[in-house]
């Protein structure tokens, strides 16, 4: 019997299997996705962010009119919670509204079934409900996949773009079997409003959109954040948090959502919508000191599965669309070699560590350990601004020196003095 045999096999059509099956197409050689789910995206039931400029280095001179995104962004809301009050930062821009795009909200299942049809244009042949159980090895060298229905595929090069639950990587040796503390667990509700109320509700004209990152009680005061996305006529909310913070404390990530729900800030967002989805995934958060082996022979590592996301940014399709560019470009250039070991594969680790991925994941490389080991942060410190700024702003018969002495000994209380100076100067060596 022949084999089945092609340039480049890619597991997963999320952002980042498709951006490296594009590049490769786009450069002559025949390349075959192969998706589990019935359709690229039918696993991803509710939305997110996707930015503009890395989107359009894989799609030159696409035209957003006719992509399916929900909302352009054009005001970021930052919101600190306690238990009846909320501290907020915004920053709306009209530099971001059309058409100088930073940003859109979408739906994923439509965006990545979009996607991966601009693909099909390019020669991109994509399998869909394809199970890959296993990497085919020969000589030490990885030369294909092994499916759950028997089948063998060959090609010079497997991408392996399989997502934050990549069981195809741990399986060819590539990463250990992530460990709770490189986890976040996120759970997302998508809710009905209708695009009036949502306009009216957000402050917003025609297809503009916002953003929302909001801490504190909306992940019951663990390490963690909450979020609000405009859609077209629905907002994506949800929250999420370090799963083995999750199980140290006994927190139900369903629970601690409703809460965050019902916060009076954000019950008022909310009101009178109706919940048409649910859904609730793992985000690979490890970071720079859990990131796995990247190339071995004859395989390469890419998105969410090479745990590349930068949770403090909240960028992650940026991270996997181009550095499923990069493998692509290394395989058309190992192609021209002839060669896919490892060494020649390694040139797509030079162009993660020459681009913004590698520069920004090592920037926060331990902004997480130093959230994590200061807690108060979360708690007393927020508490002491609302109390704060609750005194100043109340109008009654107390005198203002009366008040202003409440509001210093309320804030020392929260953030000794030693300790906030201790924490400045850590905090400054975190982020150099």
């Amino acid at each position: 019997m022949e084999e089945m045999r092609c340039d480049a096999i890619v597991v997963g059509a999320g952002p980042a299997g498709i951006a490296a099956a594009m590049t490769i197409a786009q450069g002559g050689l025949e390349v075959i996705v192969l998706e589990r789910g019935s359709f690229a995206g039918a696993k991803n039931v509710m939305g997110g962010i996707l930015y503009a400029q890395p989107t359009a280095e894989v799609l030159p001179g696409i035209d957003w009119s006719t992509a399916p995104v929900e909302r352009h962004i054009i005001e970021q809301r930052y919101w600190l919670l306690t238990e009846d009050s909320h501290i907020g930062l915004s920053y709306r821009t009209q530099a971001f509204d059309a058409p100088n795009y930073n940003a859109f909200s979408v739906m994923r299942a439509e965006w990545d079934q979009w996607f991966a049809a601009q693909a099909e244009e390019m020669g991109v042949f994509i399998i869909p409900e394809m199970t890959v159980t296993d990497v085919v090895w020969k000589d030490g060298a990885v030369v294909g996949v092994k499916t759950s229905g028997g089948d063998e595929l060959f090609a010079d090069v497997v991408i392996i773009a399989d997502g934050a639950n990549s069981l195809l990587a741990q399986t060819a040796g590539m990463h250990k079997e992530w460990q709770p503390k490189e986890q976040a667990l996120v759970t997302k509700e998508l809710i009905r409003l209708g695009e009036d109320r949502v306009r009216e509700r957000f402050n917003l004209q025609g297809q503009q959109g916002l953003a929302m990152e909001i801490f504190g009680q909306s992940t019951s005061y663990l390490l963690g954040y909450g979020f609000i996305y405009t859609n077209k006529d629905t907002i994506s909310i949800g929250s999420g948090a370090l799963l083995q913070d999750l199980i140290d404390v006994g927190v139900n990530v369903n629970d601690m959502l409703e809460r965050f729900k019902q916060h009076p800030s954000v019950a008022a967002l909310i009101e009178g919508g109706e919940t048409i989805e649910y859904a609730a995934h793992l985000i690979p958060e490890g970071g720079w000191h859990s990131l796995p082996q990247l190339y071995i022979d004859g395989a390469l590592l890419c998105g969410d599965a090479a745990m590349l996301v930068n949770p403090l940014n909240r960028e992650g399709s940026n991270f996997a669309m181009l550095s499923g560019v990069f493998a692509g470009q290394t395989v058309l250039r190992a192609k021209e070699r002839g060669d896919f070991h490892a060494a020649t594969l390694s040139y797509y680790r030079e162009l993660l560590d020459d681009s913004f991925i590698m520069k920004d994941l090592y920037k926060i490389r331990n902004v997480t350990d130093f959230a994590h080991s200061r807690p108060y942060l979360l708690t007393d410190v927020p508490e002491a601004i609302s109390q704060a700024l609750r005194e100043y702003l109340r109008v009654d018969s107390v005198p203002k020196k009366d008040k202003q002495a409440k509001m210093i000994a309320g804030m020392r209380k929260a953030m000794p003095m030693r300790r906030t100076v201790r924490d400045m100067l850590a905090a400054r060596k975190v982020m150099t």
